[in-house]
Formats: structure tokens, sequence, C-alpha cells
């Protein structure tokens, strides 16, 4: 009984994150002068930040802003503004406004680019991409791109959806990634430093006592929302399904305290629309009618009917089958239902761009999904051999 409580113990006891090792050996960034990507997220097991950490040990020369800010404050797609940091004094250049990637002169005296920000394992998520700009800049000027690195909320061994088709490329979807890829920030680093050619100078700085198997939640550790849109792990988890809603006119629920776990509009039936939901029996999930009126985004003061998403099994559910699903029940069910046109003339779709294809969308509006996700799946098996070469744990 007392080897079980022993293990339960080491299984809960607080993982060290790549912040947390530079303060214990500070020979990792003895003499180097930092420029540091990371927002709210980046802190140590004692919710100090990153910020704050490197200033103290006198590393830090300039921070960059990813989407939402350097402290987290901005909602999706706001632009985001150079600026001096209040806490800290340091100057803050937006990587999420007129330049995604970091310039020669903003690298002027940086000897080391640093990367400290948790994501949600999600590849729609715009921190991959900035991460992948700043390995770029760092390539481009021979300097040193550090990744201290943070787990992956949804865990390490599960991967979903199809592969990005790089014609489809965007800041939503850079590389022929899995919607749900399975990887720590490390990890897909030095995946995409390799397959995808950035040949930066790269160094994670690993974690340590995290596994594989492990969900956020059982890693010891604080979950501070990465983003105003995802509060909670439930959030992140059904977002790799659900996020694909940002590319209809549905709403995905923005603009309540549920996004991504709710799924309405004006002209749904709540009690209908989850009622054959649940006759389909999904794994790890159930679903019940809602009642909102979104403050923002779509359908904003409107009385919306839909569907809440209640997660059973984190470990049963697969969310972008899940919202696979939900697409096809609306389009079968609902004329008013549709797909969002491009935002500028000759674009792409929005949900192609989520999608990574537009035969996702096709399947959809053929009422027959099937075909599409056996072809994922082969695809999906030629990147998990891929991805296990990047492996760090």
């Amino acid at each position: 009984m007392q080897n079980s409580n022993k293990s339960e113990a080491d299984h809960m006891k607080p993982i060290m994150c790549g912040i947390d090792r530079i303060e214990t050996d500070p020979e990792i960034l003895k003499n180097q002068k930092a420029g540091l990507i990371t927002n709210h997220t980046g802190v140590n097991r004692e919710l100090e930040s990153t910020i704050d950490i490197l200033k103290e040990s006198e590393n830090l020369v300039c921070l960059f802003a990813p989407e939402h800010g350097v402290r987290g404050e901005l909602q999706a797609g706001a632009t985001v503004s150079d600026s001096i940091d209040k806490n800290s004094g340091a100057g803050v250049y937006s990587l999420y406004g007129k330049n995604r990637k970091p310039t020669e002169a903003m690298l002027r005296d940086v000897d080391v680019l640093v990367y400290d920000i948790q994501d949600v394992g999600a590849r729609y998520y715009t921190y991959l991409s900035t991460m992948a700009c700043g390995m770029e800049a760092a390539k481009d000027t021979k300097k040193k791109f550090m990744v201290l690195d943070r787990p992956n909320p949804l865990g390490g061994v599960r991967t979903e959806g199809d592969i990005l088709n790089s014609k489809f490329s965007s800041f939503i979807g850079r590389y022929p990634i899995p919607a749900r890829y399975g990887l720590t920030a490390g990890e897909l680093a030095g995946l995409i430093n390799c397959e995808f050619g950035i040949g930066c100078d790269l160094e994670v700085v690993k974690m340590d006592g995290w596994k594989r198997d492990r969900y956020f939640e059982e890693t010891g550790l604080d979950f501070l929302p990465p983003s105003p849109n995802i509060p909670t792990l439930d959030t992140a988890l059904a977002y790799i399904g659900t996020c694909l809603f940002e590319g209809t006119n549905v709403s995905e629920g923005r603009g309540t305290t549920q996004p991504f776990l709710i799924i309405g509009a004006p002209w749904m039936d709540g009690f209908q629309t989850a009622q054959e939901l649940n006759h389909l029996d999904l794994p790890g999930v159930k679903f019940c009618p809602c009642y909102f009126t979104p403050t923002f985004s779509k359908y904003e003061g409107e009385h919306c009917e839909g569907i809440r998403i209640q997660i059973r099994d984190k470990y049963r559910i697969q969310p972008f089958r899940m919202g696979v699903a939900i697409l096809c029940s609306l389009h079968e069910n609902y004329e008013e239902f549709s797909f969002l046109p491009p935002y500028k003339a000759g674009g792409t779709a929005p949900f192609d761009l989520l999608a990574g294809t537009t035969e996702l969308k096709t399947a959809i509006q053929s009422g027959n999904t099937d075909p599409f996700l056996k072809d994922a799946d082969s695809r999906l098996a030629g990147f998990e051999k891929t991805r296990e070469k990047y492996f760090l744990y």
C-alpha cells in the first residue's frame, strides 16, 4: 500500500518545465542576451513570470508578443502593437501586427531567441506559427533559438484529424501536421526544423518528470488559459473539433463563458440536435440542449439555441470526429447552415484553411464522410512514424 501511495504521489508531483530548469541551472543562459517570445502562460511552478525571472538574471533584452499580447489581454485576431511592458520595463515587439517574424534590427542585441508559451496541442493555434517564424528569424540572423519546453495539455500519445495540405498553408496552419499532433512545443520545433527545412541552431530545454500519457491535470501544474477563449482543459480538448465551426455561420460559443463547448445559432433546435447526436453514441461525450446570447462575435446580442458538449471521458473522446459528426448533422438538418465565403475575392474559404483541405467540406456536403476519415487515418499513420523521431520523452 505504501508503494502505491508513493507512486501516486510521484505521479502528481509537479513536473519541472524548461523555465524551472533555467532557474536550477543558470549555466544554460549564462552571459547570454535573450529576446523572449512569451505571454502570461510563461511561468514557473510558483507562477512567477519567465519575463521577471530573465530580467532578474540580467538575461532579458526585449520581448516579442504573439497573438493576444505579451500579457494575454487581447481578443482573438486583435492587432498587437509595439509597446513597453509595464511590469518589467522591457520593450515589446509585436509579432501579430505588421510583422509576424522578428526583423534583423529587432535581434541586433540578442544572442538567443527564447520561446516560452503554453499551447493547446492544436494545429490551428497561432502560437505555433509564431514559434516557426522566430526559428526562421534565428536562422536568418545566425542566432540560437531556445524552446523552454512545456506539456502538451492533451498528452503526447493521441493524434487526430487530417494532415494539412501545403496548398492551404496559413498562419492558422503552416505545416502538414494533423489537427491534434501529440507533441510538446520542443518536440514540434525539432520536427519542423528538420522536416520542413528551417535548419536553425535549435536547443530545447527539456522538462523533467513529464510522461507522454499525461494530460495536463496530471502534471501537478496550474492551468493558465493560454488565450481568452480557451478557459478550461475541456475547452482545449473540444477545440480540436469545434474550432472548425469558425469557418461556418454557426456560433462556436465566442462571446459566452463556454467557447468551443457550446455550438448554436438563432435557427437551431437545441433539443432535436442534441437528441440526434446522442443517438450516434459517440465515445466519451454527451450532448444537451443549451440557450445563449453571445456578447460579441457571431450573432452578437441574438438569442441562440444549440448544444452543449459534455466531455465524460477524455481518454475515449475523439474530438475531431465529434466535430465532423456535428457538422454533418447541421448540414443535413438545417437549410440555413452554410460555410463562410472567403474573406476577400480570390481567397480561400476559412473552413478550408482550418481543415487544411477542401476534401472535408466536400465530404460533409456529400453526406458521407467515412471515405474522407478513412483516407485521413491513412495519412495520419505516416505522420505517426515521422513524429516518433522527435520524441524527447
